[in-house]
């Protein structure tokens, strides 16, 4: 069944000194959603975030709360809440306190808030920490306390800016897991942004894909990233290769100069179009068994596969396999038909896709030409 549409932001535009933020932006966020905006820095995506809070208006364009148009409508009236990268926590209270602040201001009776203190504080796993000092707690627990205050006002709609990234590496993994469990359980809607891809994948029921101000794509995890929209999505989501190709007709195109079979129709007859291959996709064969062959000119060895860089006319693929080969060993490659997605053209065309900066084509750098260098203290006064 689908859920309601909760938010709607309708040509939303936005402008600092000049430059444009957002441009007209259009989306639909649904109630008991977990959905993410995912893009790299400036492009928009903490500013809609804002945007959503009332901290930011509009140049133009119309944000909608449950049908009714809050543009004018401050913070602190709207039902959302937000969770801040820095966790804003206050550092002269304790956890209970901290958590019980909303509360307090809100002027209810103190065995309600103790009830709902109590409750915030099972659902994120920091039963027995009520009188512990905040800056005594490690990250990944001050911010379990930023989410219980900011979840304890029973808010519809929870913003999250980056809240992991000051977080090392497993307690961010295991805050991804923490924070998809407090969402299913409480059904509030969950506004997430980051620019970590494996983050937004791994989390989210829905992805918004930003660049340059605009929405690229928007999708389930899983479809964005097997059947990303243009150049940007599949470059951004994951690691890809990228090639100019040509699509002869319904389910044959062209590219590295062979034909291939593939499962994508509806594009016109010899239409230029992009390619996009995943390395876990290309199989390593023989050199005579594969559609193509190249030379290897880099190996990394990753824990569960080889990443192998190859040489195939001058185009460098990047393929995830777990079967080692060696550098300057000469291999082919196999590509099934589901294994190649077909985009057509966009402004990111030829911007992405080859692994050229794994080779040796670039020059390395030379500390002896030191003609027109002088060191600082050998400078004239």
């Amino acid at each position: 069944m689908n859920k309601e549409v909760l938010i709607r932001l309708n040509g939303i535009t936005k402008s600092f000194d000049g430059e444009t933020v957002l441009d007209d932006m259009n989306l639909e966020i649904h109630d008991k959603e977990f959905i993410t905006l995912l893009g790299p820095s400036g492009c928009g995506k903490t500013t809609t975030l804002r945007i959503i809070g009332g901290f930011e208006t509009p140049d133009a364009g119309d944000v909608f709360f449950d049908g009714k148009r809050i543009n004018d409508v401050p913070p602190y009236e709207r039902q959302v809440n937000t969770v801040f990268q820095r966790y804003a926590l206050f550092p002269h209270l304790n956890v209970f306190d901290n958590i019980a602040f909303g509360l307090r201001v809100r002027k209810l009776p103190p065995e309600q808030i103790r009830e709902k203190v109590k409750e915030m504080l099972q659902l994120v796993n920091l039963r027995g920490f009520e009188r512990r000092r905040v800056n005594t707690l490690s990250g990944g627990q001050q911010q379990r306390v930023a989410i219980a205050r900011a979840l304890i006002n029973e808010p519809k709609v929870l913003l999250l800016d980056e809240p992991l990234a000051a977080l090392d590496l497993k307690l961010r993994k295991d805050m991804q897991n923490e924070l998809k469990n407090i969402q299913h359980k409480t059904g509030i809607t969950f506004i997430f942004v980051t620019h970590d891809q494996e983050e937004a994948l791994s989390m989210s029921d829905t992805v918004v894909v930003m660049a340059n101000g605009r929405i690229q794509q928007i999708g389930s995890p899983t479809d964005i990233y097997n059947e990303p929209i243009n150049a940007f999505v599949a470059d951004f989501i994951g690691e890809s290769n990228i090639l100019d190709g040509i699509m002869i007709r319904d389910r044959r195109a062209k590219f590295a100069g062979q034909e291939f079979e593939c499962v994508d129709f509806g594009f016109k007859p010899n239409e230029s179009v992009d390619v996009v291959i995943r390395p876990e996709d290309v199989d390593v064969v023989a050199p005579e068994a594969g559609q193509l062959k190249g030379l290897v000119t880099g190996v990394t060895f990753k824990g569960v596969h080889y990443e192998i860089i190859v040489d195939v006319q001058g185009f460098k693929w990047m393929i995830q396999s777990t079967d080692y080969v060696a550098e300057g060993q000469t291999i082919g490659l196999s590509i099934d038909p589901d294994a190649i997605h077909i985009m057509r053209k966009s402004e990111f065309s030829g911007m992405f896709g080859d692994y050229s900066t794994f080779s040796d084509e670039f020059d390395p750098l030379d500390l002896t030409e030191e003609k027109n260098v002088s060191l600082p203290e050998e400078r004239a006064e």
